[in-house]
């Protein structure tokens, strides 16, 4: 069976406008899916949280993957993702990710910690922001 990877991910959850939410998560994420961003652990719901949030402050961006492995139900990668929020201003974040893969292929769980490259003080937390 096929996996989902964090670039697919992103995309349907960020950048692509007129996805429900619950629709891009449900295609990626399983419903007992929990993330630990920079040492804080959220569940599935707090996670969706984190995302509406940033869907009212994110209007566009990319996400590029430098590193993946795929190893049975492991995943890992390295990506950057840049990101213009609706202010005008630009965020860019390297991610360094670890995971764990679903029987159905979706994330039943993602650690990972952020690193911000560019952007204002105030959003080197954008990766758990509520």
């Amino acid at each position: 069976m096929g996996h989902t990877d964090i670039a697919t991910a992103l995309n349907d959850l960020l950048f692509t406008p007129g996805l429900d939410l619950h629709e891009a998560a449900d295609r990626h994420f399983a419903p007992d899916y929990r993330q630990r961003t920079d040492g804080r652990w959220d569940d599935r719901q707090e996670f969706l949280t984190h995302i509406a949030h940033l869907r009212t402050v994110v209007a566009g961006g990319s996400v590029e993957v430098h590193d993946e492995l795929t190893d049975g139900n492991r995943y890992a990668d390295r990506h950057t993702v840049d990101i213009t929020k609706t202010d005008g201003s630009a965020v860019r974040m390297e991610v360094y990710l670890f995971g764990e893969f679903a029987p159905d292929g979706r994330f039943n769980r993602v650690e990972e910690t952020t690193l911000m490259l560019d952007g204002d003080e105030s959003d080197r937390n954008l990766g758990s922001a509520r």
